[in-house]
């Protein structure tokens, strides 16, 4: 998940002493596996040096821009990855993974502490990993000064009260970007969506081409945009970023500086897969049964400001005093965004950046 980029970047754990899947010593074994991530994963360096004590092996990190652009690079490099887990694919880019052939299926182990209604891929081609919801995020202080409600639906946005606030990602290039345009076409519907795009042109919506650039320079509410004096209250980022804010305020303060719109969500999961063609599959089936574990899966919150998985993980204070919950978030079936993302972004392009 992208609010993750405001984290310290992740460091490398040490070597250990190599082992196999079945934890004994094979000189065949590589002594590192590779995770090929969206720039936005993030783990401690004690949660990964667990994982080196448990299995000998090293996590070696290859991080690959945003989840659009990390997804179309391991299908141009297909057979021949640049590592042997991806992480950071989701929903609404599934279909496009795995009808191209990226992964291979493999059942981790602790599947079974994962809600069923998470495993959209029946062949086990990828594990879900954490779960989070798409929305526009305002900035407390502006709406304040301005003496202006904070928009809470879709509707709103459009609204004259908020024109020249919003600012977007593309989504051909990021998956906040997609997930946002998904819900608009959930709440929409197929033909409605354009005509409410329409409306968010005509009401000065700006469009950016990752969540990094969106949250980090263009929004007046995140701790980059107040250094960069970023001019824009609105931005579609996640439910989960306001402990983010909280976090890295200095004094911590009682409440968050962000909040969320929570008409304005979608509901966001995300998923790792063996690759095919991994140079250690062996130890890329450790490294999975690892993401979901609850060692990994308690660590994760407060390292990437998402929703764990995993029904026996525990969420930190400051994670559930500061997230929003979602209780009615837009969702659409994976076969209808296979069916349509394609079009829905050529259509969006062709409405909204020109």
């Amino acid at each position: 998940m992208a609010a993750a980029a405001l984290v310290a970047a992740l460091g490398v754990t040490t070597l250990a002493a190599c082992g196999g899947s079945d934890g004994k010593d094979t000189a065949s074994t590589p002594k590192t596996v590779k995770l090929v991530s969206h720039d936005s994963f993030n783990a401690s360096k004690e949660v990964l040096a667990e994982f080196t004590r448990q299995t000998g092996l090293k996590v070696q990190v290859v991080k690959s821009g945003d989840a659009g652009e990390a997804v179309n690079k391991e299908i141009l490099t297909k057979g021949s990855p640049q590592g042997d887990v991806f992480f950071g694919v989701d929903n609404t880019l599934l279909s496009r993974a795995l009808d191209n052939g990226i992964f291979v299926p493999y059942e981790a182990k602790g599947l079974d502490r994962v809600p069923a209604a998470l495993r959209l891929d029946k062949e086990n081609r990828v594990t879900p990993i954490d779960s989070g919801d798409i929305c526009v995020n305002y900035d407390k202080e502006y709406f304040a000064d301005k003496k202006l409600a904070p928009p809470q639906t879709f509707d709103d946005l459009a609204k004259p009260a908020y024109k020249d606030l919003l600012v977007v990602e593309n989504p051909e290039r990021s998956s906040p970007g997609l997930g946002f345009l998904l819900g608009t076409a959930a709440q929409y519907g197929d033909q409605g969506w354009q005509d409410y795009w329409s409306k968010l042109k005509a009401n000065g919506v700006k469009t950016v081409d990752s969540w990094e650039l969106a949250y980090n320079q263009e929004f007046s509410g995140s701790a980059g945009g107040r250094k960069a004096k970023g001019d824009r209250p609105l931005v579609v980022s996640y439910a989960s970023s306001p402990p983010v804010e909280v976090l890295y305020s200095e004094p911590q303060p009682e409440t968050a500086p962000t909040g969320v719109s929570t008409g304005t969500c979608f509901r966001q999961t995300e998923f790792a897969g063996l690759l095919d063609g991994a140079r250690n599959p062996e130890g890329g089936k450790l490294l999975i049964d690892f993401l979901i574990s609850k060692k990994f899966q308690d660590d994760m919150p407060l390292q990437m400001f998402v929703n764990p998985v995993a029904e026996d993980a525990t969420l930190p204070e400051l994670f559930t005093k500061h997230g929003v919950v979602v209780d009615k978030p837009q969702t659409m079936a994976p076969e209808k965004i296979a069916e349509n993302r394609d079009e829905w972004i050529k259509s969006w392009s062709s409405l909204v950046l020109k």
